[in-house]
């Protein structure tokens, strides 16, 4: 057995390291090490089993006898599973060990640095600012890595995430307090959603961050009560909470800094970081445009962006393809582009999927419009039959006591109308909140007269060719709707064992995922023989009209041709042979009862056998004897095991794994009832849709779904059309009854009997002339049933254009170009437009799909209201406190006890609610994570992250505006004018590959490259390096220098926002419209003003962007010298080593920028061959130039040695330490490889820092 030997002590991190890493080797599968799970221990070892002196905590024996492990690193590593740290040797594994590797050499000795002098556990040699510094240059990393990530590796928790949090538990606890935090905001949250994972709660309980104040009882340090406190004890602890006291106030000015090392703003800045909630007030009558002539509030307000802007876009008529043209039908050679929403249902209000789907097509079809593309992005919204028909009802009952049949058919439908006309609209405006670029004069609703005409013709003429047929088959119902359901309609709930589930009609729950076994008596046997067959439906054992076996199982051959006795019914049921009875399960003999199961079904279809149904439409049985006439159908499931118990007949029952189908939107269990239904024939249809992909006419992506396409299409069974319902599209067929004795009445299934029409007339003259009658003896009577909601919607691709009517839409915008829809309908909606569309126009409906991924939660959960974890757009774009969140789920339908559940949920994501983060953010941020045939994980916090990119363009615009000043005119084109430096090269040369990487991502549906592209050339190009160069030259008195700044910086701003817009369309109109213009003809809108193209911006300059990278190398070595000697303060000067002369002439012509970017003092570059001055600490930029940093008079030398020499005496020991652990008998053959090339990994980086250290030494030690 192996030992786990922990401290006891709560903020022992070492110790919690390992007990989290030993929960998650449980969860998982096993420990990396592939021991069993270790024993805890709360103590140190005995020294009698260690061969050494005692090893510090914690500490793992493997075994009595065993490999001793110690220290936090190693151990966590061996108790966490295997596998999920990251493969070994792969690029997830190397970045694990790095973060690692942080947090055991930057994060640990900062945070007990900060933390342990304010407890009062270790005397401070160093200032608390300068102690709160060195946990600030320690964070920063972690604060910009987890702005664009959840965790530091991966979509869950790894052993850097394990190591990092346990090293920053006690600044969480003690020192970081709320303020503190939100400068921290990605490093928090992050934090937070690691503490809330099962396996570190099960060690760590509810983490409680720190306040601001400390209580006394978390002073204490003990589990144990303490002995009574001495008055100099007391007296002590009062001088303890008044140094802390002092010392947080200290710390808060501090956090109101930035980290050392990093460029320090202007203090007023830092006090309007976040002014608050900034609102746009001005008079502006809707459809009016927005009065930007005003100065620029100070800080980017989403609140204040959107405003005013969409109803002016609408109101001008930029959404419109006639838009800059005469009319639809003008020739344009930059071609049509057209795409159709998938229609949301009318009672449907925003949610993330709409969200994710608008996103994507606006941004689609905001680029097309600005390449110059007559463009049509055509709205719509579906009827919903199901969905609505319910809401209605319920508001029916709720406000008038009446059902619908109480209030008929008609009345009902009026009820349904007025309250579409009510709240119908609700989701288009929640559309337009988002920023849609619909054309809202062309909008449908599927049960408009247009498109109701088209259903009509669709129905008709396919009934006429037979592609639409009547038969009984099963379908799948729903007793408490009372109708046929969809496929996509049913939700499947998996059981692992017997459950008991509520149902609708029920008071008692009703018990699922149990197996009954129970006999039937062979007839004729003199044995009493018996077959047992098992089922998990009892009750359908009334309906059974044959027991089945496999034709080759010899349990069974001596019974052919015999049959067996049902103990209810006068009847004899045949034992039949059929393959698909699968001899391993059970006794191998399945009962067959084909009206009420769809193997079951085809079975009795190859056999002959009679189907006889026993429930009606609302799940009471039928054509059953007494007890059981009448019963609903799972009072009857008690009823037949009770009287098989009686006859002796039952023979057991056992937990069985499940699946249950229920019908989503009542809820109730979906049973397969055979009825007469409405059918398309799909067969043709589909291969026609299989071949077109083939063939590469349709090109659907990701390619991945091309499979998934074909096996469909290669399957396809034909499709229930009709639904029970009284809100939807009545289906034109009319059942046919003749006043003409030599005519024989007729029965439902009888297709004979049903005739279809556009009009009740002209049905009457086809059933006259197919029956050799009069019109006048025809009598009509039209089918009660609605069409499936999804017949009209697959249709919508044409039907919105007029069909079957010519109109001038249908030839300019059909086949439309694009279909951008979720994966996840792309056979109930897409497989069925590509079908009908071939069928009925001879064509495609597009000639693309475009599959985007499912949304789920940071933790890769799907979304779920009983989780909490559901997120409204809304609440995004807006924000919403916690509290705000849990007001939602008291005024949804979810059942009260899940409610506490799902507000755990709520706190464990969102703690402190979600922040306002803004249209804009949200757009991006959806588009960004886009990343083809990948779920979509989905962090609020990064959306936030997006918010502030959405800030730095604010500022970047302020700034840029008020260097370009009032009276700057920009030039008429964007061409360079031959004079600009050598950064105006650079950062033209990188726009163009921004406009490149953008045009080239939108054509490929590559989200995450156009917005990676934007976001680094805003973020990481023009703002932290053209800007900070551009300030001595605005600044300066070369007018002809300043005057090329202006123009390149007009280009960027121009180019770049109109990059940005089709992403982001608020704020750039809100900025662009602040910008000059070339001409007075330019567009009125960024939306309708061109695209940036490769042709216009082709400044590549290979040049430039080599001397620039040699001047940011440098940049970035100064920066990391003056963080590693707390340089934050003074500009130390800097002297360049260069290899040869080319490299030198480089360097001087980077020199200004360098000392720009990297706030140095004189950079000079050294003569060749000539050495540094005394006193410089060194680095390396690039193979060909290295950096000497002037320390001598900057630093205390003496104090740094001691530093130096503590920190090479602790790397000294741990790479003593690593060493004997490696060379350890047994160590090749009892430590896992990836242990091994861990170990290895760490041995040569402690080494590169003692020789780090060295250098560092005898560099101070010559200052002396």
């Amino acid at each position: 057995m192996s030992i786990l030997y922990v401290s006891p002590h709560p903020d022992a991190f070492p110790s919690l390291r390992a007990l989290i890493a030993a929960r998650y080797g449980e969860a998982g599968q096993g420990p990396g090490w592939g021991g069993a799970h270790p024993r805890i221990c709360l103590q140190p070892p005995p020294s009698s089993r260690t061969p050494f002196p005692p090893p510090r905590l914690p500490a793992l024996e493997q075994g009595p006898g065993g490999l001793w492990v110690w220290g936090a690193t190693a151990v966590a590593q061996l108790l966490w599973p295997a596998g999920l740290g990251g493969p070994g040797g792969s690029r997830a594994a190397v970045l694990v060990q790095q973060w690692v590797s942080y947090a055991d050499t930057e994060l640990i000795p900062a945070a007990c640095g900060a933390t342990l002098p304010a407890l009062g556990l270790r005397s401070s040699t160093q200032d608390p600012q300068a102690v709160l510094g060195a946990l600030g240059r320690a964070l920063s990393p972690l604060e910009e890595w987890l702005r664009l990530h959840t965790y530091l590796a991966g979509e869950a928790p790894t052993l850097a995430d394990l190591a990092a949090v346990t090293a920053l538990l006690l600044p969480f606890r003690y020192v970081l307090d709320p303020p503190a935090r939100q400068i921290w905001g990605n490093v928090t949250r992050w934090f937070v959603t690691c503490v809330q994972q099962p396996e570190f709660r099960a060690v760590l309980g509810e983490v409680v961050l720190f306040s601001g104040a400390r209580p006394l009882s978390q002073q204490s340090g003990s589990e144990v009560p303490a002995p009574p406190k001495t008055a100099a004890q007391l007296k002590k602890e009062a001088k303890k909470r008044e140094k802390l006291e002092k010392y947080q106030q200290k710390q808060k000015i501090q956090q109101q800094q930035p980290p050392p090392g990093e460029k320090k703003p202007k203090p007023e800045k830092r006090e309007k970081r976040d002014p608050g909630v900034i609102t746009y007030d001005l008079p502006t009558p809707p459809g009016e445009k927005k009065d930007v002539s005003g100065t620029m509030p100070d800080s980017y307000s989403p609140q204040y962006v959107e405003a005013a802007w969409y109803p002016w876009w609408e109101q001008q008529g930029f959404f419109k393809p006639e838009y800059g043209r005469p009319n639809v039908s003008a020739s344009n050679p930059r071609g049509v582009f057209m795409m159709c929403i998938p229609p949301p249902n009318v009672t449907g209000s925003l949610h993330l999927g709409h969200a994710l789907t608008n996103a994507i097509q606006d941004s689609l079809t905001r680029w097309h419009r600005m390449r110059g593309e007559t463009t049509l992005w055509n709205p719509g919204c579906d009827h919903a039959g199901i969905a609505t028909q319910v809401v209605v009802e319920k508001k029916l009952w709720r406000e008038q006591g009446l059902s619908r049949h109480q209030l008929g058919r008609e009345a009902f439908l009026r009820e349904v109308w007025k309250w579409k006309e009510e709240k119908g609209d609700r989701i288009y405006h929640q559309l337009k909140k988002l920023g849609s670029s619909l054309d809202w004069d062309r909008a449908c609703f599927t049960m408009d007269p247009k498109l109701s005409t088209a259903v009509t013709e669709a129905f008709v003429r396919l009934h006429e060719e037979g592609v639409i047929y009547r038969s009984t088959r099963l379908v799948n119902w729903s007793c408490t709707l009372n109708s046929a359901i969809s496929d996509i309609e049913v939700d499947k709930k998996e059981l692992t064992g017997r459950t008991l589930l509520s149902v609708p009609g029920y008071k008692e729950k009703v018990e699922f995922g149990v197996l009954v076994s129970f006999a039937y008596k062979v007839q004729g046997s003199d044995s009493d023989e018996e077959v047992v067959v098992a089922t998990t439906r009892i009750e359908t054992m009334l309906g059974d009209v044959a027991v089945a076996v496999h034709p080759k199982d010899p349990r069974y051959q001596h019974l052919k041709g015999k049959s067996v006795a049902h103990p209810f019914l006068s009847r004899s049921l045949p034992i039949v042979f059929d393959e698909f009875v699968d001899m391993e399960f059970g006794t191998g003999a399945v009962k067959i009862t084909p009206a009420h199961d769809q193997n079951d079904y085809e079975v009795g279809q190859r056999h002959g056998l009679e189907a006889v149904s026993i429930m009606d439409a609302r799940g009471a049985l039928v054509n059953v004897p007494p007890p059981f006439l009448g019963l609903p159908r799972f009072e009857a499931r008690k009823a037949v095991l009770a009287a098989l118990k009686d006859r002796g007949l039952f023979r057991g029952i056992e937990d069985n794994p499940m699946v249950v189908p229920l019908c989503n939107r009542s809820k109730d269990v979906v049973e397969p009832l055979l009825r007469p239904q409405w059918y398309v024939r799909c067969g043709e249809m589909a291969q026609a849709a299989s071949a077109a992909v083939t063939r590469g006419d349709l090109c659907i992506l990701p390619e991945a779904h091309q499979r998934t396409w074909h096996a469909w299409m290669d399957n396809i069974r034909d499709w229930c059309i009709s639904r029970q319902l009284w809100w939807g599209h009545r289906i034109p067929a009319y059942f046919i009854t003749v006043s003409d004795p030599a005519v024989p009445p007729g029965e439902d299934p009888d297709e004979r009997y049903w005739v279809s029409g556009r009009d009740e007339e002209e049905a009457r003259e086809k059933a006259a002339k197919n029956f050799g009658v009069s019109p006048d003896k025809i009598s009509l009577q039209q089918d009660e049933d609605v069409l499936d909601t999804w017949f009209s919607s697959g249709l919508f691709p044409f039907s919105i254009l007029g069909w079957p009517n010519q109109s001038e839409d249908l030839s300019v915008f059909y086949p439309g170009t694009l279909l951008e829809t979720g994966h996840d309908i792309l056979f109930f909606w897409v497989a069925r437009m590509v079908m009908l569309g071939l069928k009925l126009t001879g064509r495609l409906p597009f000639r693309e799909v475009y599959l985007h991924a499912i949304v789920r939660d940071a933790h890769g959960r799907k979304m779920s209201k009983s989780l909490g974890n559901v997120i409204d757009p809304l609440d995004v774009i807006h924000g919403v406190s916690l509290q705000g969140l849990h007001d939602q789920l008291l005024n949804s339908n979810l059942d009260p006890s899940e409610v506490e559940k799902a507000k755990e949920g709520q706190k464990a994501d969102f703690p402190a609610g979600i922040p306002e983060c803004g249209t804009d953010a949200l757009r991006f941020g959806l588009c960004a994570y886009t990343s083809q045939g990948r779920d979509i994980n989905l962090d609020v916090n990064r959306i936030l992250g997006y918010r502030h990119f959405c800030n730095k363009l604010w500022n970047a615009t302020k700034f840029a505006l008020r260097g370009l000043g009032k009276d700057f005119v920009p030039s008429l084109t964007s061409k360079p004018g031959g004079r600009e430096s050598l950064v105006d090269r650079w950062i033209l040369s990188r726009l163009t590959e921004a406009v490149r990487l953008s045009n080239q991502g939108f054509q490929a549906y590559d989200f995450p490259a156009v917005t990676t592209a934007q976001y680094s050339f805003w973020l990481y190009e023009l703002c932290d390096v053209y800007l900070e160069c551009l300030k001595p030259v605005l600044n300066g008195v070369d007018q002809v220098a300043a005057e090329c700044a202006r123009q390149t910086l007009y280009t960027c701003l121009d180019v770049g926002l109109r990059l940005l817009s089709p992403f982001m369309p608020f704020v750039t109109e809100e900025l662009f419209q602040r910008l000059p213009r070339r001409t007075p003809q330019a567009p009125p809108s960024l939306c309708v003003t061109p695209y940036p193209e490769p042709s216009e911006c082709s400044w590549k300059d290979p040049e430039a962007e080599a001397a620039l990278e040699l001047a940011l190398s440098i940049t970035r070595a100064v920066r990391s010298l003056r963080a590693d000697y707390n340089l934050t303060r003074i500009r130390p000067d800097c002297f360049l080593e260069v290899a040869d002369e080319a490299t030198g002439a480089l360097a001087s012509a980077v020199s200004g920028y360098v000392q720009a970017l990297a706030s140095a003092g004189v950079v000079a570059v050294l003569a060749l061959g000539a050495p540094a001055p005394q006193g410089c600490a060194v680095a390396l930029a690039s193979d060909r130039c290295s950096i000497h940093l002037q320390l001598q008079g900057l630093v205390d030398p003496a104090r740094e040695l001691g530093k130096l020499q503590a920190k090479r005496g602790e790397a000294q020991r741990q790479a003593q330490r690593l060493r004997e652990r490696r060379a350890a008998s047994g160590y090749p053959v009892k430590v896992p490889l990836e242990v091994q090339e861990a170990d290895e990994a760490k041995l040569q980086q402690t080494e590169a820092e003692l020789r780090k250290v060295d250098e560092a030494i005898a560099l101070f030690q010559k200052m002396l």
